[in-house]
Protein backbone atom coordinates (compact mmCIF):
# COMPACT_ATOMS: atom_id res chain seq x y z
CA UNK A 1 0.00 0.00 0.00
CA UNK A 2 1.14 3.22 -1.59
CA UNK A 3 2.55 5.19 2.16
CA UNK A 4 0.34 7.70 0.86
CA UNK A 5 -2.92 6.37 1.99
CA UNK A 6 -1.23 4.60 5.24
CA UNK A 7 -1.37 8.09 7.18
CA UNK A 8 -4.68 9.57 5.15
CA UNK A 9 -6.70 8.68 8.28
CA UNK A 10 -4.68 11.24 10.02
CA UNK A 11 -6.74 13.82 8.44
CA UNK A 12 -9.08 13.06 10.91
CA UNK A 13 -7.39 14.73 13.57
CA UNK A 14 -6.20 17.88 11.70
CA UNK A 15 -7.88 19.56 9.45
CA UNK A 16 -6.55 21.83 6.79
CA UNK A 17 -8.26 25.11 5.41
CA UNK A 18 -6.16 27.25 3.62
CA UNK A 19 -8.15 30.41 3.34
CA UNK A 20 -7.92 32.62 0.34
CA UNK A 21 -8.32 35.79 -1.90
CA UNK A 22 -11.73 36.03 -2.35
CA UNK A 23 -13.45 37.49 -5.44
CA UNK A 24 -15.71 40.53 -5.42
CA UNK A 25 -20.09 39.67 -5.14
CA UNK A 26 -22.60 41.07 -6.59
CA UNK A 27 -22.26 43.57 -3.76
CA UNK A 28 -19.05 45.47 -3.55
CA UNK A 29 -19.86 46.60 -0.15
CA UNK A 30 -20.26 42.92 0.87
CA UNK A 31 -17.20 42.27 -0.36
CA UNK A 32 -15.21 44.46 1.28
CA UNK A 33 -16.62 43.77 4.61
CA UNK A 34 -16.87 40.69 4.26
CA UNK A 35 -12.45 40.92 3.32
CA UNK A 36 -12.28 43.19 6.70
CA UNK A 37 -13.70 40.45 8.73
CA UNK A 38 -11.62 37.94 7.60
CA UNK A 39 -9.08 39.69 8.57
CA UNK A 40 -9.83 40.96 11.66
CA UNK A 41 -10.53 36.79 11.85
CA UNK A 42 -6.92 35.89 11.33
CA UNK A 43 -5.34 38.83 13.54
CA UNK A 44 -7.43 37.66 16.42
CA UNK A 45 -6.79 33.50 15.60
CA UNK A 46 -3.39 34.40 15.98
CA UNK A 47 -2.76 37.21 18.67
CA UNK A 48 -5.98 36.28 21.03
CA UNK A 49 -6.22 34.17 23.32
CA UNK A 50 -9.15 31.90 23.51
CA UNK A 51 -10.58 28.58 25.35
CA UNK A 52 -13.21 26.31 24.82
CA UNK A 53 -15.15 23.00 23.81
CA UNK A 54 -15.92 22.44 20.11
CA UNK A 55 -17.68 19.53 18.33
CA UNK A 56 -16.70 18.36 15.40
CA UNK A 57 -19.05 16.53 12.71
CA UNK A 58 -18.24 14.46 9.89
CA UNK A 59 -19.88 11.68 8.02
CA UNK A 60 -22.45 10.77 10.76
CA UNK A 61 -19.36 11.10 13.52
CA UNK A 62 -18.90 13.92 16.20
CA UNK A 63 -15.81 14.33 18.11
CA UNK A 64 -15.80 16.26 20.92
CA UNK A 65 -12.84 18.78 21.83
CA UNK A 66 -11.01 21.10 24.43
CA UNK A 67 -8.69 23.88 23.06
CA UNK A 68 -6.65 26.57 25.26
CA UNK A 69 -4.42 29.01 23.14
CA UNK A 70 -2.66 31.15 24.74
CA UNK A 71 -0.78 34.25 23.25
CA UNK A 72 1.77 35.74 25.62
CA UNK A 73 5.42 37.30 25.41
CA UNK A 74 6.89 34.06 25.45
CA UNK A 75 5.20 33.10 22.22
CA UNK A 76 2.20 30.66 21.37
CA UNK A 77 1.12 28.05 23.10
CA UNK A 78 -1.89 25.36 22.18
CA UNK A 79 -3.06 22.43 23.63
CA UNK A 80 -6.06 20.55 21.76
CA UNK A 81 -7.84 17.17 23.97
CA UNK A 82 -10.45 14.84 23.11
CA UNK A 83 -13.23 15.07 25.21
CA UNK A 84 -15.03 12.03 24.18
CA UNK A 85 -13.76 8.83 21.99
CA UNK A 86 -10.13 8.02 22.28
CA UNK A 87 -7.53 9.96 23.58
CA UNK A 88 -6.04 12.58 21.30
CA UNK A 89 -4.04 15.42 22.62
CA UNK A 90 -2.71 17.54 20.38
CA UNK A 91 0.70 20.35 22.01
CA UNK A 92 2.02 23.34 19.77
CA UNK A 93 4.58 25.58 21.01
CA UNK A 94 8.19 26.95 20.42
CA UNK A 95 9.45 22.97 20.56
CA UNK A 96 7.13 22.37 17.41
CA UNK A 97 4.05 20.05 17.23
CA UNK A 98 3.43 16.98 19.56
CA UNK A 99 0.93 14.47 19.62
CA UNK A 100 -0.88 11.55 21.29
CA UNK A 101 -3.29 9.67 18.93
CA UNK A 102 -4.25 6.05 20.43
CA UNK A 103 -6.16 4.87 17.50
CA UNK A 104 -3.49 5.96 15.08
CA UNK A 105 -0.43 3.54 14.38
CA UNK A 106 0.99 6.32 11.82
CA UNK A 107 1.35 10.58 12.29
CA UNK A 108 2.59 12.12 9.09
CA UNK A 109 2.67 15.96 8.81
CA UNK A 110 1.45 17.06 5.40
CA UNK A 111 0.35 20.54 4.10
CA UNK A 112 -2.84 19.53 2.93
CA UNK A 113 -3.94 17.01 4.82
CA UNK A 114 -2.73 17.73 8.72
CA UNK A 115 -2.79 20.84 9.37
CA UNK A 116 -4.88 22.89 12.38
CA UNK A 117 -8.47 22.20 12.87
CA UNK A 118 -8.88 26.18 12.67
CA UNK A 119 -8.03 28.59 9.38
CA UNK A 120 -4.75 30.45 9.06
CA UNK A 121 -5.17 33.53 6.69
CA UNK A 122 -1.98 35.50 5.52
CA UNK A 123 -3.29 39.19 5.40
CA UNK A 124 -1.15 39.43 1.96
CA UNK A 125 -3.49 37.28 0.65
CA UNK A 126 -6.57 39.18 1.62
CA UNK A 127 -5.87 41.94 -0.87
CA UNK A 128 -5.84 40.25 -3.69
CA UNK A 129 -8.97 39.93 -6.62
CA UNK A 130 -7.87 36.85 -8.63
CA UNK A 131 -9.97 33.97 -7.34
CA UNK A 132 -12.51 31.50 -7.79
CA UNK A 133 -14.87 32.17 -5.20
CA UNK A 134 -17.74 35.24 -4.23
CA UNK A 135 -17.83 36.51 -1.03
CA UNK A 136 -20.78 37.46 1.23
CA UNK A 137 -21.42 38.98 4.67
CA UNK A 138 -24.52 39.41 6.72
CA UNK A 139 -26.49 37.31 9.58
CA UNK A 140 -25.90 36.73 12.91
CA UNK A 141 -26.26 34.05 15.67
CA UNK A 142 -25.66 33.37 19.06
CA UNK A 143 -22.93 31.03 19.23
CA UNK A 144 -21.67 29.23 22.78
CA UNK A 145 -22.78 32.59 24.80
CA UNK A 146 -21.45 34.97 22.20
CA UNK A 147 -22.73 36.61 19.28
CA UNK A 148 -21.79 35.70 16.16
CA UNK A 149 -21.29 37.32 12.36
CA UNK A 150 -21.44 35.08 9.24
CA UNK A 151 -19.04 35.49 6.40
CA UNK A 152 -19.71 33.53 3.59
CA UNK A 153 -17.32 31.84 0.68
CA UNK A 154 -18.73 30.16 -3.13
CA UNK A 155 -17.19 29.04 -5.47
CA UNK A 156 -17.19 30.39 -8.71
CA UNK A 157 -17.03 26.87 -10.39
CA UNK A 158 -17.37 22.74 -9.73
CA UNK A 159 -13.70 22.28 -8.89
CA UNK A 160 -13.82 23.65 -4.97
CA UNK A 161 -16.61 23.82 -2.15
CA UNK A 162 -17.77 26.34 -0.45
CA UNK A 163 -17.42 27.73 3.45
CA UNK A 164 -19.97 29.34 5.99
CA UNK A 165 -17.81 30.98 8.90
CA UNK A 166 -19.41 32.54 11.78
CA UNK A 167 -16.98 35.13 13.92
CA UNK A 168 -17.58 36.78 17.08
CA UNK A 169 -19.08 40.31 16.61
CA UNK A 170 -16.25 42.03 19.25
CA UNK A 171 -13.08 40.04 18.19
CA UNK A 172 -13.40 38.38 15.31
CA UNK A 173 -12.42 34.96 16.30
CA UNK A 174 -13.97 31.71 14.75
CA UNK A 175 -16.66 30.01 16.51
CA UNK A 176 -18.13 27.92 13.65
CA UNK A 177 -17.66 26.72 10.25
CA UNK A 178 -19.18 24.71 8.28
CA UNK A 179 -17.80 23.26 4.48
CA UNK A 180 -20.34 23.00 1.93
CA UNK A 181 -20.36 21.13 -1.36
CA UNK A 182 -21.81 22.47 -4.81
CA UNK A 183 -25.57 21.65 -3.80
CA UNK A 184 -24.74 23.65 -0.44
CA UNK A 185 -25.06 20.54 1.84
CA UNK A 186 -22.73 20.53 4.39
CA UNK A 187 -19.96 17.66 4.72
CA UNK A 188 -18.44 19.01 7.71
CA UNK A 189 -18.94 21.20 10.14
CA UNK A 190 -17.40 23.21 13.69
CA UNK A 191 -18.44 24.73 16.44
CA UNK A 192 -17.89 25.94 19.84
CA UNK A 193 -20.33 24.61 22.55
CA UNK A 194 -18.93 27.00 25.79
CA UNK A 195 -16.11 29.77 24.84
CA UNK A 196 -13.49 31.91 27.07
CA UNK A 197 -11.30 35.03 26.07
CA UNK A 198 -8.68 37.30 27.92
CA UNK A 199 -8.80 36.63 31.78
CA UNK A 200 -11.41 34.20 31.80
CA UNK A 201 -9.12 31.38 30.74
CA UNK A 202 -7.94 28.66 32.90
CA UNK A 203 -4.14 28.72 32.39
CA UNK A 204 -3.88 25.39 33.97
CA UNK A 205 -5.45 23.64 30.86
CA UNK A 206 -2.15 24.59 28.45
CA UNK A 207 0.07 21.98 30.96
CA UNK A 208 -0.60 18.49 29.65
CA UNK A 209 -1.07 15.38 32.47
CA UNK A 210 0.11 13.33 29.86
CA UNK A 211 3.07 11.39 30.04
CA UNK A 212 5.83 13.32 27.83
CA UNK A 213 6.93 9.89 26.41
CA UNK A 214 3.52 9.31 24.90
CA UNK A 215 3.51 12.14 23.15
CA UNK A 216 5.06 11.52 19.37
CA UNK A 217 7.01 14.72 17.20
CA UNK A 218 4.95 15.48 13.86
CA UNK A 219 7.92 15.31 10.61
CA UNK A 220 7.37 15.72 7.08
CA UNK A 221 8.37 13.01 4.81
CA UNK A 222 9.18 10.27 6.42
CA UNK A 223 11.89 8.03 4.02
CA UNK A 224 14.24 7.15 5.81
CA UNK A 225 18.18 8.18 4.77
CA UNK A 226 16.57 10.49 1.70
CA UNK A 227 17.51 13.30 0.04
CA UNK A 228 14.70 15.93 -0.79
CA UNK A 229 15.25 18.35 -3.56
CA UNK A 230 13.27 21.80 -3.61
CA UNK A 231 14.44 22.27 -7.59
CA UNK A 232 11.53 22.55 -9.88
CA UNK A 233 9.09 19.24 -10.21
CA UNK A 234 10.21 17.00 -13.08
CA UNK A 235 6.22 16.32 -14.21
CA UNK A 236 3.26 19.22 -13.66
CA UNK A 237 0.12 18.89 -14.63
CA UNK A 238 -0.75 19.94 -18.42
CA UNK A 239 -3.20 21.97 -17.18
CA UNK A 240 -4.93 23.07 -13.91
CA UNK A 241 -8.52 24.08 -12.70
CA UNK A 242 -8.89 27.91 -12.78
CA UNK A 243 -6.66 29.32 -10.19
CA UNK A 244 -4.80 27.05 -9.02
CA UNK A 245 -0.92 27.09 -8.88
CA UNK A 246 1.84 25.66 -7.43
CA UNK A 247 2.40 26.36 -4.15
CA UNK A 248 5.12 23.71 -3.06
CA UNK A 249 7.41 21.10 -3.63
CA UNK A 250 9.74 18.55 -2.21
CA UNK A 251 11.28 15.07 -4.02
CA UNK A 252 12.84 12.92 -2.17
CA UNK A 253 15.20 9.46 -3.03
CA UNK A 254 16.07 6.82 -1.15
CA UNK A 255 15.82 3.03 -0.96
CA UNK A 256 12.42 3.03 -1.92
CA UNK A 257 13.36 5.00 -5.19
CA UNK A 258 11.48 8.66 -6.13
CA UNK A 259 9.08 10.01 -4.14
CA UNK A 260 7.71 13.67 -5.47
CA UNK A 261 5.12 16.28 -3.50
CA UNK A 262 3.53 18.84 -5.54
CA UNK A 263 1.23 21.59 -3.31
CA UNK A 264 -1.60 23.44 -5.48
CA UNK A 265 -3.99 25.66 -4.32
CA UNK A 266 -6.29 28.81 -5.56
CA UNK A 267 -5.41 30.09 -1.85
CA UNK A 268 -8.34 28.38 -0.11
CA UNK A 269 -8.35 24.93 -1.59
CA UNK A 270 -5.32 23.12 -1.76
CA UNK A 271 -4.53 19.68 -3.25
CA UNK A 272 -1.45 16.81 -2.67
CA UNK A 273 0.29 15.65 -5.59
CA UNK A 274 2.32 12.64 -5.48
CA UNK A 275 4.51 10.52 -7.53
CA UNK A 276 5.89 7.69 -6.34
CA UNK A 277 7.69 4.75 -8.08
CA UNK A 278 5.98 1.34 -7.54
CA UNK A 279 6.86 -1.92 -7.08
CA UNK A 280 6.14 -4.07 -10.11
CA UNK A 281 4.26 -6.78 -8.02
CA UNK A 282 2.36 -3.80 -5.79
CA UNK A 283 -1.30 -4.28 -6.98
CA UNK A 284 -2.36 -0.80 -7.00
CA UNK A 285 -6.63 0.21 -6.90
CA UNK A 286 -7.01 2.54 -9.13
CA UNK A 287 -9.98 5.59 -9.06
CA UNK A 288 -11.63 7.85 -6.76
CA UNK A 289 -11.69 7.18 -3.04
CA UNK A 290 -13.39 8.91 -0.72
CA UNK A 291 -11.68 10.06 2.51
CA UNK A 292 -13.91 11.96 4.46
CA UNK A 293 -14.29 15.54 3.08
CA UNK A 294 -11.31 14.70 0.94
CA UNK A 295 -11.08 12.83 -2.25
CA UNK A 296 -8.29 11.13 -3.83
CA UNK A 297 -7.48 9.98 -6.91
CA UNK A 298 -4.85 7.20 -8.21
CA UNK A 299 -4.01 6.59 -11.71
CA UNK A 300 -0.49 4.61 -12.74
CA UNK A 301 1.93 5.25 -15.44
CA UNK A 302 4.31 2.75 -16.15
CA UNK A 303 6.23 2.02 -13.37
CA UNK A 304 4.94 4.96 -11.34
CA UNK A 305 1.77 6.36 -8.99
CA UNK A 306 0.09 9.46 -8.88
CA UNK A 307 -2.03 10.19 -5.85
CA UNK A 308 -3.90 13.21 -6.00
CA UNK A 309 -5.49 14.12 -2.53
CA UNK A 310 -7.62 17.30 -1.64
CA UNK A 311 -10.52 18.68 0.43
CA UNK A 312 -11.86 19.49 -3.16
CA UNK A 313 -14.49 17.87 -5.02
CA UNK A 314 -13.80 14.91 -7.18
CA UNK A 315 -14.02 16.49 -10.36
CA UNK A 316 -10.72 18.16 -9.29
CA UNK A 317 -8.40 15.35 -7.94
CA UNK A 318 -9.31 13.01 -11.24
CA UNK A 319 -8.71 16.16 -13.47
CA UNK A 320 -5.61 17.05 -11.81
CA UNK A 321 -4.46 13.33 -12.08
CA UNK A 322 -5.31 13.00 -15.34
CA UNK A 323 -3.40 15.79 -16.55
CA UNK A 324 -0.34 14.37 -14.61
CA UNK A 325 -0.48 11.11 -16.22
CA UNK A 326 -0.17 13.18 -19.70
CA UNK A 327 2.98 14.87 -18.39
CA UNK A 328 4.41 11.91 -16.80
CA UNK A 329 4.35 10.37 -20.53
CA UNK A 330 5.72 12.68 -22.60
CA UNK A 331 8.74 13.04 -20.18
Amino acid sequence: MSPVFRNIVFRNIFLSLLLASLGGTAFAGDSAKARAWLERMTTAMSQLSYQGTFVYARDGAIETMRITHLTDETGVRERMYSVSGPHREVIRDRKGVRCILEDYSAVVEDQVLASSYFPELPLSVIDGDASGYQLEFGGTARIAGQTARRVSISPNDKFRYGYDFWLEEQTGLLLKWVLLDDRHKPLAKLMFTDFAMGSAIDLDEVESSSDPQAFVEMKTFGLKKASVSQSKPRWQPAKLPPGFQLTSHNRTSGADGLYEHMVYSDGLAAVSVYVEQRHAESAVKQGINQLGTNNAYIRTQGDLQITVIGEVPAVTVKSIANEMVRSVAAD
